[in-house]
Protein backbone atom coordinates (compact mmCIF):
# COMPACT_ATOMS: atom_id res chain seq x y z
CA UNK A 1 0.00 0.00 0.00
CA UNK A 2 1.36 3.19 -1.15
CA UNK A 3 1.87 6.16 1.60
CA UNK A 4 1.16 9.61 0.77
CA UNK A 5 1.63 12.80 3.00
CA UNK A 6 1.28 16.38 1.88
CA UNK A 7 2.56 19.55 3.39
CA UNK A 8 0.82 22.84 2.94
CA UNK A 9 -0.62 25.90 5.04
CA UNK A 10 -2.64 27.30 2.24
CA UNK A 11 -6.27 27.06 -0.09
CA UNK A 12 -4.59 25.79 -3.00
CA UNK A 13 -2.32 23.11 -1.15
CA UNK A 14 -6.05 22.42 0.91
CA UNK A 15 -8.13 22.07 -2.22
CA UNK A 16 -5.02 19.44 -3.49
CA UNK A 17 -5.77 17.43 -0.42
CA UNK A 18 -9.23 17.57 -1.38
CA UNK A 19 -8.99 16.56 -4.53
CA UNK A 20 -7.10 13.58 -4.04
CA UNK A 21 -9.61 12.08 -1.73
CA UNK A 22 -12.41 12.55 -4.41
CA UNK A 23 -10.13 10.29 -6.87
CA UNK A 24 -9.59 7.76 -3.99
CA UNK A 25 -6.60 8.64 -3.12
CA UNK A 26 -5.53 9.21 0.58
CA UNK A 27 -2.98 10.76 2.65
CA UNK A 28 -1.22 8.90 5.66
CA UNK A 29 0.15 12.37 6.89
CA UNK A 30 -0.30 15.69 6.92
CA UNK A 31 2.26 18.61 7.95
CA UNK A 32 1.43 22.67 8.14
CA UNK A 33 2.72 25.42 9.73
CA UNK A 34 2.20 26.81 13.80
CA UNK A 35 -0.89 27.78 13.89
CA UNK A 36 0.64 31.32 14.80
CA UNK A 37 2.82 31.44 11.69
CA UNK A 38 1.98 33.27 8.07
CA UNK A 39 -1.17 34.47 9.54
CA UNK A 40 -1.35 37.83 7.38
CA UNK A 41 -0.26 34.90 4.22
CA UNK A 42 -2.48 34.78 1.47
CA UNK A 43 -4.58 31.84 1.01
CA UNK A 44 -4.08 30.79 4.68
CA UNK A 45 -5.79 27.89 5.79
CA UNK A 46 -5.95 25.71 8.84
CA UNK A 47 -6.16 21.63 8.43
CA UNK A 48 -7.37 20.47 11.73
CA UNK A 49 -11.16 20.25 10.56
CA UNK A 50 -10.28 18.30 7.20
CA UNK A 51 -7.35 16.30 8.99
CA UNK A 52 -10.03 15.42 11.50
CA UNK A 53 -12.67 14.17 9.45
CA UNK A 54 -10.63 12.18 7.25
CA UNK A 55 -8.17 10.82 10.10
CA UNK A 56 -5.27 12.04 8.85
CA UNK A 57 -2.27 12.76 11.74
CA UNK A 58 -1.17 16.30 11.31
CA UNK A 59 2.15 17.73 12.42
CA UNK A 60 2.46 21.61 13.01
CA UNK A 61 5.77 22.79 12.69
CA UNK A 62 8.00 25.93 12.01
CA UNK A 63 9.86 25.19 9.49
CA UNK A 64 9.35 21.95 7.25
CA UNK A 65 12.89 21.14 8.03
CA UNK A 66 12.48 20.53 11.73
CA UNK A 67 13.89 17.46 12.92
CA UNK A 68 10.62 16.08 14.40
CA UNK A 69 9.32 16.85 10.81
CA UNK A 70 11.81 15.16 9.61
CA UNK A 71 11.26 11.54 11.96
CA UNK A 72 7.38 11.92 11.76
CA UNK A 73 7.46 11.45 7.56
CA UNK A 74 10.35 8.22 8.49
CA UNK A 75 8.17 7.27 11.64
CA UNK A 76 4.86 6.84 9.07
CA UNK A 77 6.99 5.23 6.56
CA UNK A 78 5.81 7.36 3.80
CA UNK A 79 6.32 6.71 -0.34
CA UNK A 80 5.57 10.04 -1.65
CA UNK A 81 5.33 13.09 -0.14
CA UNK A 82 3.24 16.56 -1.79
CA UNK A 83 5.11 19.63 -1.34
CA UNK A 84 2.18 22.50 -2.19
CA UNK A 85 1.69 26.11 -1.70
CA UNK A 86 5.28 26.54 1.28
CA UNK A 87 7.54 28.90 0.64
CA UNK A 88 10.18 27.10 3.02
CA UNK A 89 12.79 25.57 0.51
CA UNK A 90 13.16 21.51 1.57
CA UNK A 91 16.73 20.22 2.42
CA UNK A 92 18.55 17.21 1.28
CA UNK A 93 17.29 15.39 4.31
CA UNK A 94 13.49 16.14 3.97
CA UNK A 95 13.51 15.03 0.22
CA UNK A 96 15.47 11.54 1.09
CA UNK A 97 12.78 10.94 3.86
CA UNK A 98 10.01 9.48 2.16
CA UNK A 99 10.91 6.30 0.50
CA UNK A 100 10.56 7.59 -3.25
CA UNK A 101 10.70 11.25 -2.84
CA UNK A 102 8.96 14.48 -2.75
CA UNK A 103 6.56 16.21 -5.09
CA UNK A 104 5.94 19.50 -6.48
CA UNK A 105 4.17 21.79 -8.65
CA UNK A 106 5.62 24.62 -10.69
CA UNK A 107 3.27 26.71 -12.82
CA UNK A 108 4.99 26.50 -16.14
CA UNK A 109 5.64 23.84 -18.48
CA UNK A 110 9.06 22.78 -17.36
CA UNK A 111 11.82 22.90 -18.41
CA UNK A 112 10.66 26.62 -19.99
CA UNK A 113 10.27 28.78 -17.13
CA UNK A 114 12.52 27.31 -13.96
CA UNK A 115 12.68 29.99 -11.24
CA UNK A 116 10.33 32.96 -9.74
CA UNK A 117 7.38 34.89 -11.05
CA UNK A 118 6.29 32.21 -13.63
CA UNK A 119 2.41 33.67 -14.04
CA UNK A 120 3.80 37.44 -14.97
CA UNK A 121 6.53 36.39 -17.04
CA UNK A 122 4.24 34.20 -19.54
CA UNK A 123 2.17 37.06 -19.67
CA UNK A 124 5.61 39.50 -20.15
CA UNK A 125 7.26 37.07 -22.97
CA UNK A 126 3.76 37.19 -24.88
CA UNK A 127 3.57 33.49 -24.96
CA UNK A 128 1.27 31.34 -26.51
CA UNK A 129 0.89 28.50 -23.87
CA UNK A 130 1.90 27.73 -20.14
CA UNK A 131 0.63 25.11 -17.81
CA UNK A 132 1.71 23.44 -14.48
CA UNK A 133 3.88 21.32 -14.24
CA UNK A 134 4.44 18.20 -11.52
CA UNK A 135 7.63 16.72 -10.60
CA UNK A 136 9.82 15.12 -8.02
CA UNK A 137 11.85 17.61 -6.74
CA UNK A 138 15.68 17.48 -6.75
CA UNK A 139 18.72 19.33 -5.50
CA UNK A 140 18.40 21.44 -7.81
CA UNK A 141 15.87 24.79 -8.56
CA UNK A 142 12.93 22.93 -10.37
CA UNK A 143 15.83 20.77 -12.17
CA UNK A 144 13.82 17.15 -11.50
CA UNK A 145 11.99 14.87 -13.62
CA UNK A 146 8.48 15.53 -14.60
CA UNK A 147 5.65 13.17 -13.64
CA UNK A 148 3.16 15.01 -15.94
CA UNK A 149 1.79 18.19 -17.23
CA UNK A 150 -1.04 20.36 -18.16
CA UNK A 151 -1.09 22.97 -21.24
CA UNK A 152 -3.14 26.66 -20.23
CA UNK A 153 -3.45 28.44 -23.72
CA UNK A 154 -2.93 32.13 -23.45
CA UNK A 155 -3.95 34.82 -25.90
CA UNK A 156 -3.08 38.82 -25.84
CA UNK A 157 -5.94 39.50 -23.58
CA UNK A 158 -4.97 37.09 -20.48
CA UNK A 159 -4.07 38.95 -17.19
CA UNK A 160 -2.82 37.73 -13.94
CA UNK A 161 -6.01 37.22 -12.15
CA UNK A 162 -7.12 35.04 -15.02
CA UNK A 163 -3.84 33.00 -15.29
CA UNK A 164 -3.54 32.65 -11.53
CA UNK A 165 -6.90 31.03 -11.17
CA UNK A 166 -6.39 29.04 -14.16
CA UNK A 167 -2.95 28.04 -12.75
CA UNK A 168 -4.63 27.13 -9.31
CA UNK A 169 -7.47 25.02 -11.58
CA UNK A 170 -4.38 22.86 -12.74
CA UNK A 171 -3.26 21.75 -9.88
CA UNK A 172 -6.59 20.53 -9.02
CA UNK A 173 -6.71 18.85 -12.10
CA UNK A 174 -3.48 17.12 -12.29
CA UNK A 175 -3.39 16.07 -8.91
CA UNK A 176 -6.77 14.03 -9.83
CA UNK A 177 -5.47 13.37 -13.41
CA UNK A 178 -1.91 11.49 -11.68
CA UNK A 179 -3.36 10.30 -8.24
CA UNK A 180 -4.78 6.86 -9.52
CA UNK A 181 -1.19 6.07 -10.91
CA UNK A 182 0.69 6.87 -7.51
CA UNK A 183 -1.30 5.14 -5.69
CA UNK A 184 -1.11 1.74 -7.81
CA UNK A 185 2.48 2.59 -7.81
CA UNK A 186 2.86 2.61 -11.55
CA UNK A 187 4.45 6.48 -11.63
CA UNK A 188 6.54 7.11 -15.17
CA UNK A 189 8.88 9.89 -14.40
CA UNK A 190 10.69 11.82 -17.31
CA UNK A 191 14.04 13.67 -17.45
CA UNK A 192 14.05 16.92 -18.41
CA UNK A 193 15.57 18.18 -21.50
CA UNK A 194 17.94 20.15 -20.22
CA UNK A 195 18.91 21.89 -23.89
CA UNK A 196 15.47 23.24 -23.45
CA UNK A 197 15.68 24.94 -19.82
CA UNK A 198 15.03 28.48 -19.32
CA UNK A 199 15.64 30.16 -16.01
CA UNK A 200 13.11 33.55 -15.00
CA UNK A 201 14.54 35.51 -12.68
CA UNK A 202 12.54 37.02 -9.46
CA UNK A 203 10.81 40.32 -9.58
CA UNK A 204 10.32 42.81 -7.37
CA UNK A 205 7.56 45.15 -6.78
CA UNK A 206 9.61 48.60 -8.70
CA UNK A 207 10.16 46.31 -11.77
CA UNK A 208 6.61 47.19 -12.43
CA UNK A 209 7.14 50.67 -13.38
CA UNK A 210 5.48 52.00 -16.74
CA UNK A 211 8.16 53.09 -19.28
CA UNK A 212 6.29 56.36 -20.49
CA UNK A 213 8.98 56.78 -23.09
CA UNK A 214 8.22 53.05 -24.14
CA UNK A 215 5.82 51.10 -26.32
CA UNK A 216 2.00 51.13 -25.31
CA UNK A 217 2.04 47.38 -25.98
CA UNK A 218 4.95 47.06 -23.56
CA UNK A 219 3.19 48.79 -21.14
CA UNK A 220 -0.27 47.21 -21.82
CA UNK A 221 0.89 43.62 -21.35
CA UNK A 222 2.82 45.11 -18.14
CA UNK A 223 -0.83 45.87 -16.94
CA UNK A 224 -1.95 42.48 -17.80
CA UNK A 225 1.08 40.95 -16.24
CA UNK A 226 1.07 42.95 -12.71
CA UNK A 227 -2.50 43.39 -12.32
CA UNK A 228 -3.97 41.31 -9.14
CA UNK A 229 -2.87 39.31 -7.03
CA UNK A 230 0.01 40.78 -8.10
CA UNK A 231 1.60 44.54 -6.90
CA UNK A 232 0.35 46.00 -10.19
CA UNK A 233 2.32 48.42 -12.55
CA UNK A 234 2.43 51.95 -12.13
CA UNK A 235 3.80 55.60 -13.41
CA UNK A 236 3.71 58.72 -11.40
CA UNK A 237 2.37 62.34 -11.93
CA UNK A 238 3.39 64.81 -10.17
CA UNK A 239 4.25 63.47 -7.20
CA UNK A 240 1.58 60.52 -7.02
CA UNK A 241 1.87 57.45 -8.19
CA UNK A 242 -0.89 55.32 -10.23
CA UNK A 243 -1.15 51.96 -9.93
CA UNK A 244 -2.93 50.91 -13.20
CA UNK A 245 -5.54 47.62 -12.49
CA UNK A 246 -6.98 47.12 -16.07
CA UNK A 247 -6.23 49.20 -19.36
CA UNK A 248 -6.75 49.02 -22.81
CA UNK A 249 -5.11 50.50 -25.95
CA UNK A 250 -6.94 52.93 -27.78
CA UNK A 251 -6.75 54.88 -31.41
CA UNK A 252 -7.58 58.13 -29.68
CA UNK A 253 -7.43 60.08 -26.74
CA UNK A 254 -10.86 58.97 -24.70
CA UNK A 255 -9.81 60.62 -21.63
CA UNK A 256 -7.54 62.49 -19.50
CA UNK A 257 -6.60 59.06 -17.79
CA UNK A 258 -4.92 58.02 -21.17
CA UNK A 259 -1.26 57.84 -21.32
CA UNK A 260 0.37 58.82 -24.84
CA UNK A 261 2.80 56.69 -26.09
CA UNK A 262 5.06 57.06 -29.67
CA UNK A 263 2.75 54.14 -30.88
CA UNK A 264 -0.74 54.24 -29.43
CA UNK A 265 -2.74 55.73 -26.22
CA UNK A 266 -3.76 53.24 -23.08
CA UNK A 267 -6.79 54.39 -21.57
CA UNK A 268 -6.33 53.44 -18.33
CA UNK A 269 -9.87 51.82 -16.95
CA UNK A 270 -9.19 50.87 -13.22
CA UNK A 271 -6.21 52.87 -11.25
CA UNK A 272 -5.57 53.29 -7.66
CA UNK A 273 -3.70 56.53 -6.63
CA UNK A 274 -1.30 56.34 -4.16
CA UNK A 275 0.21 59.82 -2.43
CA UNK A 276 4.23 58.85 -2.06
CA UNK A 277 5.37 62.39 -0.72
Amino acid sequence: MIKVGFVTCVQLGYSCMKAIYEVGGKLDLAISLLDNQAKSKSGRIYLDSFCNSKGIPLLKASHVNNPEVVQAIKDAELDWLFIIGWSQIASQELLEAPKRGVLGMHPTLLPTGRGRAAIPWAILKGLSKTGVTLFKLDSGVDTGPVVDQIEIALDNQVDANFLYQKVDAAHISLIKKVIPSLMSDDLVLKEQDESLATEWPGRKPEDGLIDLKGSVFDAERMVRALTRPYPGAFYFVDGIKVVVWKAVISKSRLSDRTIDFYDGQLQILEYELINVN
